[in-house]
């Protein structure tokens, strides 16, 4: 979690972001640790778990001894995070799961499933799991699963990060990482004509038919945040970012950049859709001037563009000629 209090020195104001796993962040710190972004504030952070191989490369940015202090905190422990944004002048939250899991319906023999993985847009719409016939209740089960695994984390830990900040009088503005899949995914026409913009809504009876879980949490965690705040009168910021790329600065691989790696790992076709694109520095600085600019309000959209992946292959190979990618 990044926070923005005063701290021992008059002038300094300490910044909470949740959580310090992720990319967003991490960009977000080097900034308050270099002191080019975040005027006159520092940085607390709230990762799930503090582990040293996690952390490492934040604590070796420059002024992260004098600007960066990490804590250990979990999003599903109700008040978590009191002690934490106590004090502090803004929180950003930024944790949330995003993955697009596959599970081999036949104990990891990838033989009889390869096919269906290989299909045009099957790693954002196909899940696959092992089932038996016989046995009642599964497909109860998996649905459960996602909600425990994606759905419950968004909402309650958005939920309990918001509460801690009610308890305390110093939070002037809490700053939320939202998404686009909180927006664009509905029954209305997507034509080359159509903008989508910040009242754009997604559909969450649309996204559970076509079992769009990750959505789904991203929608109904956003929805809760904005109801929370009005009944607790907390001023928040959403920011809405497409699929977000660009360097890491951790040393794991997120599913966003799973994606890019999925296109020059060996694989014969790219999918076919197109998504919105946009850097990570773009976000993390969007983030830091939603919590710095008193006029800020509502919700964001975060898009450079929209780019189909034959394009995206195409500028792949353009920058990296060597690179085996997909010709179709």
């Amino acid at each position: 979690m990044g926070r923005t209090q005063k701290g021992e020195e008059e002038n300094e104001q300490w910044g909470c972001v949740c959580d310090g796993s992720i990319r967003i962040y991490n960009f977000m710190a080097c900034e308050a640790a270099s002191s080019k972004k975040l005027h006159s504030q520092s940085l607390r952070a709230g990762p799930k778990e503090y582990d040293l191989k996690k952390t490492k490369h934040l604590i070796s940015l420059d002024g992260a001894k004098e600007r960066l202090h990490l804590f250990k905190a979990n999003l599903l422990e109700e008040g978590s995070f009191d002690s934490i944004v106590e004090g502090c002048v803004g929180v950003f939250h930024t944790a949330s799961p995003f993955f697009l899991a596959v599970t081999d319906p036949q104990n990891d023999d990838l033989k009889k499933t390869k096919h269906l993985i290989s299909l045009d847009g099957a790693k954002e719409r196909l899940h696959l799991f092992k089932a038996n016939l016989l046995e009642e209740g599964f497909l109860q089960s998996q649905i459960q699963r996602m909600w425990a695994e994606l759905i419950d984390p968004a909402v309650k830990g958005t939920l309990n990060v918001l509460g801690s900040c009610a308890k305390t009088s110093s939070v002037k503005r809490v700053v939320v990482t939202s998404s686009m899949a909180a927006a664009v995914y509905s029954r209305n026409p997507k034509t080359p004509d159509v903008v989508v913009d910040e009242t754009w809504f997604t559909d969450v009876d649309f996204c559970r038919v076509f079992q769009l879980w990750y959505v789904v949490s991203k929608t109904l965690a956003e929805d809760a945040a904005w109801k929370f705040a009005k009944e607790k009168a907390i001023d928040i910021v959403t920011i809405n970012p497409t699929v977000v790329i660009g360097p890491l600065l951790q040393p794991t691989l997120n599913t966003s950049a799973g994606a890019i790696l999925n296109l020059i790992n060996g694989s014969r076709t790219f999918p076919n859709a197109s998504f919105g694109w946009v850097h990570v520095k773009d976000v993390a600085e969007a983030h830091i001037k939603a919590s710095e600019i008193p006029s800020a309000s509502g919700r964001y959209c975060l898009a450079e563009r929209v780019v189909h992946y034959s394009e995206f292959v195409k500028i792949l190979k353009e920058l990296y000629p060597d690179l085996q990618v997909p010709k179709k």
